[in-house]
């Protein structure tokens, strides 16, 4: 079968998208703690035959800048998070098709509790669920579930090596055929059929027996975007569905062979692994419409929404700083979140950034690297991309809600379509058939 673009949505539980200005869109829908608002949207991604929805989650408020939250309240800056799982399951009731997933930390959860959601949720789904698997990256996060601090960038990911083999573990204590349901002998399942697990490993220990039978896909699908030099060796071993977020098509291919060659390093077959490229696609019928809702959009953010979630993202409160302040080697340093971030400025010739400089290569907090253009535009860098390749599919970003994804779907997927890169029909019932990926089988995971 002809290789075809997969196609996932990015979503978030909140009052905005990524982008904290989308909920000032004149347009977005105010009902965003509604059930009808996401099954609405899974209607649209379902219409558009996109393989899955996957909501992203931080366990605390914008906070870090300043160290007060009033500027979050006041500029809706992310101030509204919802649990991602929850959400995901009020959105996969609403469509039969669509893959949905959510992430949920190995820094503050147990193994246990998360194999059960997570397998409750993809047979209440029919096999259509993921886990979007990330560590927690800030201070604030670890107040809120009972830590002074952030736990050390590469201890979190060994952690998390952990909390994968215990997970794992109990998504395999079930055999397929376990369950006999025999009301004549009285035998529900095959005793032999069910495990204990008894892992004990450095971090974490779990005995079982699991409680959840095997879905329809065998376990759900594990997503990662891990970025890092670190982040990068946990997703070669544990990813199957993988996020990029590269600037342009050369960092994109360098990013995607990378994780291709680490994935068979790890003894795994790359075609197990699909990885996707963000972007944020501004469509409309032309593409002098589509300029005119991006200049639109671009009148909507502003500096505190961008120095918000620097703060955020890379654990150090920006407004210690003035605007044109440099960093000293010391506090570039202390800087501990997301490492790419920092090493992004640097990179781009700031080795002591100030926040200024910080909010002009990271475009943090605003519709960075859009794609504005019609049908035909968007498709070919789609096509560009994908044909390289640099990418199995992407991960399409929303600037406003419901807005850009009905744009992308009314516009954008039939022109892939006519070009025979992108699918008409959903090819089965599971999230593992749209991703081509096999049923997951017992044992699979283990190197």
């Amino acid at each position: 079968m002809k290789r075809q673009i997969h196609l996932v949505a990015f979503m978030q539980a909140q009052n905005c998208t990524t982008i904290p200005a989308a909920w000032r869109h004149p347009d977005a829908r105010p009902d965003f703690t509604s059930a009808a608002y996401y099954q609405h949207l899974a209607q649209i991604l379902e219409h558009g035959r996109f393989d899955v929805a996957f909501f992203d989650d931080r366990l605390a408020m914008p906070d870090m800048y300043t160290g007060d939250h009033a500027h979050t309240v006041e500029h809706g800056i992310r101030a509204v998070k919802m649990d991602a799982a929850t959400v995901m399951m009020a959105m996969g009731l609403g469509c039969k098709h669509l893959g949905l997933g959510a992430t949920y930390s190995t820094t503050y959860f147990q193994p246990f509790h998360v194999a059960r959601l997570f397998q409750t949720v993809d047979l209440m789904l029919g096999g259509r669920a993921a886990w979007n698997v990330v560590t927690s990256v800030n201070d604030n996060e670890a107040k809120n579930m009972g830590l002074e601090g952030v736990i050390a960038h590469d201890n979190r990911y060994d952690m998390a090596d952990d909390f994968m083999e215990a997970v794992l573990g109990h998504w395999d204590s079930w055999d397929d055929d376990a369950i006999i349901l025999d009301k004549e002998k009285g035998l529900f399942a095959r005793p032999g059929s069910v495990r204990r697990i008894d892992h004990k490993g450095n971090y974490f220990q779990t005995r079982g027996p699991f409680t959840v039978p095997r879905s329809p896909q065998g376990r759900p699908v594990i997503m990662q975007a891990g970025a890092s030099g670190r982040g990068q060796k946990f997703a070669a071993r544990w990813g199957e569905l993988l996020f990029t977020a590269p600037p342009h098509l050369p960092a994109a291919t360098a990013a995607y062979n990378n994780l291709k060659s680490a994935a068979e390093a790890n003894g795994r077959d790359p075609n197990s692994m699909k990885i996707a490229a963000l972007g944020f696609p501004v469509a409309a019928a032309t593409k002098t419409e589509a300029e005119d809702k991006r200049a639109l959009y671009d009148t909507l953010p502003n500096e505190i929404d961008q120095l918000s979630l620097l703060s955020e993202a890379l654990n150090y409160d920006f407004g210690k700083k003035g605007l044109d302040e440099p960093f000293t080697d010391a506090e570039m340093a202390g800087v501990s979140g997301m490492q790419t971030m920092r090493d992004r400025v640097v990179q781009a010739g700031y080795p002591n950034p100030t926040p200024r400089d910080f909010m002009e290569v990271t475009q943090r907090g605003r519709l960075n690297h859009a794609w504005v253009g019609g049908p035909k535009e968007i498709a070919d860098i789609m096509e560009e991309w994908f044909t390289t390749p640099a990418c199995d599919g992407f991960v399409i970003g929303p600037s406003w809600l419901p807005g850009s994804f009905e744009d992308f779907v009314t516009h954008v997927v039939p022109e892939l379509q006519r070009r025979g890169l992108y699918r008409k029909e959903y090819s089965g019932s599971t999230l593992r058939d749209h991703l081509g990926l096999p049923k997951a089988s017992i044992g699979d995971w283990k190197l």
